[in-house]
């Protein structure tokens, strides 16, 4: 009886030793170590990728956002936000062409709804957003032709968090754009092109936009 219990008090004694060390080890450590290499090496990517204006977090250049015009009544959430139209608008998330549960990119919420392709509320909803991004976008002087709007422009991103569009998109918007901002269209366009990344390693991936980049020189341009 006494042996039993003098193995049992050992036991219970080296386990809670192996806990103790283990807990100091993995949950502190550990932790520790990785957080100071990851700040000290990629101290950007380990704060969130955060983008900065005028000395201010205004984003992160991971995670798309809205650019709307106030609601007339905050309280009301029945009320559709409208694109504020001297901005460059994101993929759609606001319930335009969306194919991805999240309606306003809400951190929150990620993921798609895995609608067919002949889903007819799908097929609806593409045709109202480029019809939509069809008459936003067309000025006195520039007529977009629906053939030329991109696929990016009418559907969102699986997850609804894209901080990029295409560079098509981009350059459909940029007569909008000047025009509202009273600026000359090279100017934007070459905003566009300043802003526009490759391909990872040159052939990885697509070229893309970082929409809030780009606005943030646009504000810049027109602050001058």
């Amino acid at each position: 009886m006494n042996n039993s219990v003098g193995n049992t008090a050992r036991l219970l004694g080296a386990g809670l030793r192996a806990l103790l060390v283990l807990t100091i080890v993995c949950g502190v450590i550990y932790p520790l170590v990785v957080t100071g290499i990851a700040q000290v090496a990629f101290s950007d990517k380990a704060n969130g990728s955060e983008i900065k204006s005028g000395g201010k977090v205004v984003g992160s250049e991971l995670v798309g956002q809205t650019y709307n015009l106030p609601k007339k009544d905050p309280n009301n959430a029945d009320e559709a936000a409208q694109p504020d139209l001297k901005w460059f608008q994101p993929r759609p998330s606001n319930g335009l062409g969306a194919n991805t549960l999240n309606t306003q990119y809400q951190l929150i919420i990620s993921g798609a709804t895995n609608l067919s392709g002949d889903n007819e509320k799908l097929i609806k909803q593409v045709k109202d957003a480029k019809d939509a991004v069809v008459k936003d976008n067309s000025t006195a002087g520039y007529q977009v032709n629906p053939a030329d709007v991109p696929a990016d422009a009418v559907t969102s991103s699986g997850s609804g968090l894209d901080p990029q569009i295409s560079p098509a998109y981009a350059k459909l918007q940029v007569h909008r754009v000047a025009e509202r901002n009273h600026l000359d269209v090279k100017q934007v366009e070459k905003l566009v092109s300043d802003n526009t990344s490759g391909r990872i390693l040159g052939f990885m991936g697509e070229p893309g936009v970082n929409v809030l980049k780009l606005n943030i020189a646009l504000k810049e341009l027109t602050q001058k």
